[in-house]
């Protein structure tokens, strides 16, 4: 399987932005059969977590940046909701292109 380009790295990047997390990370699970999760949902700065793939045989690391929100129900308890604010799609030292 080729490496994605630089074009390709920035079209990906809007498409997982535009679906969502869930639907991101299926995708990217069916598009690389080596994808491997590097980290989930860890708290790298302040509100923003962050999840990591790696796809080995496209030659990319696809970084998802979420935010943070909580609500309270009338009942007292407390719910997270996680919204996609960014996707980072970037080359592997192996990736040239």
């Amino acid at each position: 399987m080729a490496f994605l380009d630089k074009n390709e790295r920035q079209k990906l990047a809007q498409e997982l932005k535009d679906i969502g997390f869930r639907p991101a990370k299926g995708k990217l699970r069916r598009m690389d059969p080596q994808c491997r999760l590097a980290f989930y949902r860890n708290v790298q700065s302040v509100n923003h977590w962050v999840t990591r793939f790696e796809l080995k045989s496209l030659g990319a690391r696809v970084t998802m940046i979420e935010k943070l929100a909580q609500h309270e129900h009338k009942s007292g308890k407390m719910t997270a909701d996680y919204e996609l604010v960014e996707v980072i799609v970037e080359p592997t030292p192996e990736n040239k292109t």
